[in-house]
C-alpha cells in the first residue's frame, strides 16, 4: 500500500494528493482547518459546518442519551471525535480508517484514550447532510459493518426518517423498518431507553 509520508506538518489541504492512500499517522500531521475522514486509506472531506437543523437533531439525541447514561458505564461522544477502526494492528501507521460520527456510544471504556476511540463503538449515529455523497455513505456502511458496530442509526432531517441497522449473528447489518414522526426508537444497547421521534423532528 502506498503511503504519503512526510517529516513535517502539512498546513494546507492543497498539499495533499487526494489520489493516494493514507494512514492515521499521516492524519496526525495535517494541521489545516478542513475536517477530513479516512475510509480505508482514502480521504473524504467533510461537509462545511452542519446547518442548524442538523445541530438541533444532534443535540436532542445526544442529550437524551447523555441523560439516560447518568450513573451507567457507557459513555457518549459527539463530533468532532475521532473513531479509529484498526483492522489488525493498533499502530498509527497501520490504521487506515478514522471517522467522526455525529454521535457514538462506547461501553468498553478501555477503547477511549486522549485522542478519541480506538476500536468499535457499540452504537453509531450519522445525521445526513446535503454534502453527504453516496460513495461516502456506502463506504461508511461497509466499515461499520466490518468493524462489527452493534447498531448504526441513520437519520434524514429533511425527510424526517430514522433507519436502524442491527448487526446479526453472522456479522451483517439487518435494517429495521423505516421510522418517522409518531414512532419511538428502542435499542438493546441501552435497555429501557426510548427516543421519541416527535421530539427529535419537532421544529
Amino acid at each position: 500500500m502506498k503511503k504519503y509520508e512526510v517529516d513535517i506538518p502539512v498546513s494546507a489541504l492543497a498539499e495533499i494528493d487526494m489520489s493516494k492512500t493514507y494512514s492515521y499517522a499521516d492524519y496526525l500531521r495535517w494541521e489545516f482547518d478542513e475536517r477530513l475522514e479516512l475510509i480505508k486509506g482514502k480521504i473524504f472531506t467533510m461537509s462545511p459546518a452542519p446547518d442548524t437543523r442538523h445541530q438541533e437533531i444532534s443535540g436532542k439525541i445526544s442529550n437524551a442519551i447523555f441523560n439516560y447514561l447518568e450513573n451507567k458505564p457507557c459513555k457518549i461522544f459527539t463530533a468532532p471525535f475521532d473513531v479509529r477502526l484498526p483492522r489488525r494492528s493498533k499502530e498509527d501507521k497501520e490504521i487506515i480508517t478514522v471517522l467522526q460520527p455525529d454521535i457514538c456510544v462506547i461501553c468498553d471504556l478501555t477503547k477511549i484514550d486522549r485522542r478519541g476511540c480506538i476500536g468499535t463503538p457499540d452504537l453509531v449515529v450519522e445525521i445526513l447532510s446535503p454534502g453527504n455523497n453516496r460513495k461516502e455513505l456506502k463506504n461508511k456502511f461497509e466499515v461499520y459493518e466490518e468493524s462489527r458496530v452493534s447498531e448504526y442509526w441513520i437519520i434524514h432531517p429533511e425527510e424526517k426518517t430514522f433507519l436502524k441497522y442491527i448487526l446479526d449473528e453472522t456479522g451483517k447489518f439487518q435494517p429495521s423498518y423505516l421510522l418517522t414522526v409518531g414512532d419511538e426508537v428502542i435499542t438493546k444497547i441501552l435497555p429501557g431507553f426510548v427516543l421519541n421521534l416527535d421530539y427529535v423532528f419537532a421544529e
